[in-house]
């Protein structure tokens, strides 16, 4: 993919959404091909920084004790104590999972971490993760950490051979929505086994928009709708 076809699809994809009266974000769905997903090598399971944060302020939970309260409270959406574990029963549990991007955890307590979050946290892909950065020391520097958790998304195939994540959103510049998409892209191909052999198509959106897929030549909007019986007719008379 060259920088000129995904600023074309870019543009498209602003062109052919309808205006909100929110900002939404911009998604990349990649579609991949000749993988088995029942071999372990073949599954995506990627934490990928990007160039720019991705608009949209990432919500993050903090699990931590004593000595990472004070910063966590200033700087995370939800910071929950070691001694308040107990009284978190399996509702809050899943709420929390709904609410929050990431979590972060102190090292020193991940066992407790484990065993009270990880039957809920585990399946969704929330449990804190070391590759993400997000299990830290008692001495952590947390601010670091949540600019590097603004500009980190995670890549997974679960079933299916897709991918998909947000890049950004429509408040951004173009040019750096396209880096984001180059920094992922580049990082995903060279993850997969046969590399560009392993993609099928790329495609970009505005959450509540068509997507539209990125080519070398003038970009693809798959609209998804059926054309009207009144635009089937304006076709076939063009066509006379």
């Amino acid at each position: 993919m060259d920088k000129k076809s995904i600023l074309s699809a870019i543009s498209k994809a602003r062109e052919v959404s309808k205006k909100r009266n929110f900002s939404q974000s911009f998604d990349l769905i990649i579609n991949l091909k000749n993988l088995n997903l029942k071999n372990p090598a073949h599954k995506v399971d990627l934490f990928i920084p990007l160039s720019h944060p991705k608009g949209k302020p990432s919500k993050i939970a903090a699990l931590v004790d004593e000595e990472l309260k004070t910063q966590s409270k200033s700087l995370f959406n939800t910071t929950i104590l070691k001694a308040d574990f107990s009284k978190l029963d399996k509702k809050k549990l899943k709420k929390l999972a709904a609410e929050h991007d990431f979590f972060v955890a102190q090292a020193t307590i991940m066992p407790q971490v484990a065993t009270i979050f990880g039957k809920v946290l585990g399946p969704k892909g929330k449990m804190p993760n070391p590759k993400a950065g997000c299990v830290v020391p008692p001495n952590a520097n947390l601010q670091v950490l949540k600019e590097r958790l603004s500009k980190l998304v995670y890549l997974t195939t679960k079933n299916e051979l897709i991918v998909r994540t947000s890049i950004g959103n429509e408040s951004m510049k173009d040019e750096d929505i396209e880096e984001n998409i180059v920094n992922l892209y580049n990082a995903l191909l060279h993850s997969l086994p046969q590399e560009k052999n392993n993609i099928k198509s790329v495609l970009v959106k505005l959450s509540m928009g068509p997507a539209v897929q990125i080519t070398d030549s003038e970009p693809l909007v798959r609209l998804h709708e059926k054309k009207s019986k009144k635009q089937k007719e304006t076709s076939k008379e063009e066509k006379k």
